[in-house]
């Protein structure tokens, strides 16, 4: 079983159907219990990172989902949340990846970067198996990860930033598979068959 964190944010119910497309059982909670029992998690994320933090903390799940040895996938939000801090409401996260989440300059590019970018990933990248590269992925952030020992993928807006990072069991998006058509699917299907 696949649970799905419902800590308020945005996408969970389009996740939840993405999952369930792929046939794969799941279920949608902020239970540690469930957690606990759960075969992998995922950690999906629309919205702002100071007030999903604040959320969690009610929660009581940083700790838990700090230490969980289970595979874990964020997504947009959530992976910026498993970073060491954000600038988004200058708030610390799970620190599990060790870089920090930055703001797109205004007069660089445009903020928000939203629409679909291709995709250059690492080849020995699990979460990419069968996916050609340069696919496009559906992207929506006014924030980003630079490029770290943890990035596995990398696009661009106007400056190349990471598109996917992985430590350990801990595993990071920042487009959204469950909006990426087939690919996204794919990415999805390969964290639940990891």
């Amino acid at each position: 079983m696949i649970a799905i964190i419902d800590y308020g944010a945005g996408n969970v119910a389009s996740v939840a159907n993405a999952v369930t497309r792929l046939g794969c059982p799941f279920k949608i909670t902020s239970d540690i219990n469930d957690l606990t029992n759960a075969e992998k998690i995922i950690f999906p994320g629309v919205g702002e990172a100071s007030f999903a933090v604040k959320r969690l903390q009610e929660s009581g799940l940083i700790l838990f989902l700090q230490q969980t040895k289970k595979p874990m996938l964020g997504i947009c939000l959530g992976m910026q949340l498993m970073c060491i801090h954000s600038e988004e409401g200058n708030v610390d996260g799970l620190n599990i990846f060790p870089v920090n989440v930055v703001r797109f300059n205004s007069s660089d590019t445009k903020v928000p970067h939203i629409g679909w970018n291709t995709v250059q990933y690492n080849p020995k990248n699990k979460l990419f198996s069968g996916i050609k590269q340069d696919e496009f992925f559906y992207f929506a952030n006014s924030y980003y990860v630079p490029l770290d020992n943890s990035t596995t993928s990398i696009t661009e807006n106007k400056i190349t930033f990471s598109a996917s990072l992985a430590k350990d069991n801990f595993f990071g998006v920042q487009f959204h598979p469950e909006k990426s058509s087939e690919a996204g699917l794919k990415v999805l299907q390969n964290f639940i068959d990891y």
